[in-house]
């Protein structure tokens, strides 16, 4: 039995901590249920929630201990004192998204909860499940870690769920159970709230606890780590990147893809699927859509119903923003990091790939940030303009590295500058390797206004 079925929430005493995004939805499904709800969080200006009882500014040990359920947004490690002593006095605590997941799965008609995981890629994986599990008919909620909370997703009479989960949210994991679930990858992140990569993967394992036979896990193949600690939990085992499971493989025909088709070696009956007409670039989106497709077969879906062609990616993820006179613009202003640039650079050297790609890098950068690591795939792109406040500094790093930069003061002047000397068939890229807050208020506003000023430039 659930924690939530253990514990009736009409009239129970219910604390929710951490009233941001999940733990407002929260609040509200409970007070729907008749819950006497406690909002607390130490900021005094918190949202306030219709119904429930506000402790804001400070905690109050008495709204833990004494409660019959305490809920967590993903922000609050069990480890703060307050949580620590609820647990400690036996008192249920849980995650949002386990708290939403258990009032679903108890519904006459449960939906098919399908999972994501992984330390990239699985925001726009979760994006691109959700966008096949629609096509396929079934009325379909897209959340959890990314977008909407899975609480908006109670009583919304969903036949499916695509969920992204984070380690965070699986600290706490009660009885989370999905039909399937992935971890896309595993490297070292977050390590400052779970202290060593062993216990960050076994938090994203924790997704594969409560499943039964016929359940998936999906791994990463070749990941001896989470082998390990997956081999003593339940689910049926599939793989993904080249092994069977899924691969990428090609035909050597020339269609709209490149031949790129996905084969399944372990899924009854699924033939393969062509990627013809999925337009995301890069290698690691062919993989992105390969794990979303597996998804959706573990999850029941037939083959005969996976789409991909038209499928869209995630804004400001190597979005194509416009074609405009023979040039297409590209926002890939999430990549704010020099990592994310190297993956951006390395799908426009894939296949198909166009003549010439203008590469725009450049805002505030981050300490200690090696932007000579870009040197290399930069020489097979045609031209590069580095814009901001760490315009100077990256050209320079890039110059001793024998390439040859421009420098714009701005991302306006950047974008002018690439419009003067782009011609039809060449690509713009803006992947800047660094922040956006010399210029923008984030990541997001800055693509938003790459976005809107490539729309209006004149052919």
């Amino acid at each position: 039995m659930s924690v939530v079925a253990q514990v009736p929430l009409n009239g129970a005493r219910v604390t929710v901590m951490g009233m941001a995004r999940s733990g407002i939805s929260a609040a509200k499904v409970a007070v729907r249920r008749g819950a006497r709800v406690t909002c607390t969080d130490r900021n005094a200006g918190a949202t306030a929630v219709e119904g429930t009882t506000a402790a804001y500014g400070e905690h109050r040990r008495a709204d833990f201990v004494d409660a019959d359920l305490v809920i967590l947004s993903p922000g609050v490690p069990p480890s703060q004192p307050d949580v620590a002593a609820a647990i400690a006095a036996g008192v249920p605590v849980i995650g949002e998204l386990v708290f939403a997941a258990g009032l679903l799965a108890a519904q006459e008609n449960p939906p098919r909860l399908l999972a994501i995981s992984g330390t990239n890629g699985k925001s726009t994986t979760t994006h691109l499940l959700g966008q096949l599990l629609s096509r396929a008919g079934l009325k379909t909620f897209t959340g959890g870690n990314i977008g909407f909370p899975l609480s908006d997703a109670v009583d919304g009479g969903y036949e499916a769920l695509a969920v992204e989960v984070s380690s965070y949210q699986m600290e706490r994991c009660g009885d989370f159970h999905p039909r399937a679930a992935a971890i896309l990858n595993l490297t070292p992140d977050h390590l400052e709230r779970h202290g060593s990569l062993d216990n960050y993967a076994a938090a994203k394992c924790n997704m594969f606890r409560k499943m039964v036979p016929g359940d998936w896990q999906i791994l990463p193949a070749g990941d001896a780590r989470l082998e390990r600690l997956c081999d003593v939990l339940p689910g049926t085992r599939a793989y993904l990147n080249d092994h069977p499971g899924v691969r990428v493989e090609r035909s050597g025909a020339a269609d709209a893809n490149g031949g790129y088709w996905l084969t399944f070696s372990e899924i009854p009956g699924a033939r393969p699927v062509s990627l013809a007409g999925f337009k995301l670039p890069g290698r690691h989106n062919r993989e992105n859509v390969a794990a979303a497709v597996l998804l959706a077969l573990c999850g029941g879906v037939p083959v005969e119903q996976i789409d991909v062609a038209g499928l869209t990616g995630l804004p400001h993820r190597l979005e194509v923003v416009t074609e405009n006179g023979g040039v297409t613009w590209i926002n890939d202003s999430k990549a704010t990091n020099v990592e994310s640039t190297m993956v951006a650079l390395a799908a426009m050297v894939d296949e198909p790939r166009p003549e010439r790609v203008h590469v725009l890098l450049g805002g505030r950068g981050k300490a200690g940030a090696d932007y000579e690591r870009l040197a290399a795939p930069l020489r097979a792109m045609g031209f590069v303009t580095c814009f901001g406040e760490s315009g100077p500094v990256i050209a320079e790093g890039l110059r001793r590295a024998g390439l040859q930069v421009s420098v714009a003061p701005t991302l306006a002047d950047a974008i002018d500058a690439c419009a003067n000397t782009a011609t039809p068939g060449d690509t713009v890229l803006l992947s800047p390797a660094c922040a956006s807050f010399d210029e923008f208020t984030d990541f997001e506003h800055r693509g938003r206004y790459f976005a809107d000023r490539v729309k209006d430039l004149r052919p």
